[in-house]
């Protein structure tokens, strides 16, 4: 989406019904923590609200005016709805969100309806940032460093010989083993952060930790307090898409 798409989904404002804010595709969501890097921040939030429906969108700036804040574009008024209902003071990134639906509907979505309408220039100290927010929009896959270091064998990973090599076609998984507190987790898509999956996996009781192997990209290891806490983490994130092509394939850890 262009810069000026900020204006048509920035709207700030108290509650939706309240304020008399229609629910539409487009959620706003502010007391977001500003020390968060800018693609840091708008991939950790593409992934937890991927899961209420498919995003169109995700919009955050580096203006001071800005900072705090972000837009999640939706296909549907449902998965906005039901995004805002269930995320609402979810603690991301050690803050609670609060989310509203954006007083105005979004470009993407304006342009679609055929109501869009071309919009005066901001200011020259706004069009700056906006125009760089652009330019890095192209390059919003690009490859970022893991950050957190883990070995082959932590948690009684499988051999090297039996995890997935860069580029494979088949995901192999690893041998049956008995249910414990610790999940393995495989395709993973190359820009998959340890914060992304946080955000992912600490939503279900007693996440503990993420363990990425910086060695071998597309593979993870979560602990939950429990068996019974991984289990049920499992079942509700297995198949889960970070991006529309990867799946996520969820086991147990071999221990």
């Amino acid at each position: 989406m262009s810069g000026e798409a900020a204006a048509a989904a920035v709207g700030g404002g108290g509650a939706a019904e309240e304020n008399g804010i229609p629910p539409n595709v487009t959620i706003y969501i502010n007391n977001l923590n500003e020390k968060i890097k800018l693609e840091e921040l708008k991939k950790s939030l593409r992934a937890v609200f991927s899961q209420f429906g498919k995003i169109l969108d995700v919009l955050a700036f580096k203006t001071l005016k800005h900072k705090g804040q972000a837009w999640v574009v939706f296909e549907d008024v449902a998965s906005a709805t039901e995004a805002l209902k269930s995320m609402q003071d979810f603690p991301f990134h050690n803050k609670p969100m609060r989310i509203q639906y954006a007083k105005t509907k979004s470009d993407i979505i304006a342009k679609a309806d055929g109501t869009f309408l071309p919009r005066e220039r901001r200011k020259r100290n706004d069009e700056k940032p906006e125009k760089k927010q652009k330019r890095e929009q192209h390059h919003d896959v690009s490859q970022v460093g893991l950050g957190v270091n883990a070995y082959p064998g932590v948690y009684g990973a499988p051999p090297l010989s039996q995890l997935p090599f860069a580029g494979a076609q088949k995901v192999m998984m690893p041998e049956i083993i008995v249910p414990n507190n610790i999940l393995f987790v495989q395709n993973l898509p190359h820009e998959t952060t340890p914060m992304m999956l946080q955000m992912l996996f600490c939503q279900y009781p007693g996440f503990k930790e993420v363990r990425m192997v910086e060695a071998k990209p597309g593979i993870a290891f979560v602990e939950y307090g429990d068996e019974g806490q991984a289990t049920a983490a499992m079942n509700l994130l297995q198949g889960f898409k970070i991006t529309k092509d990867s799946q996520m394939l969820i086991t147990y850890a071999k221990k």
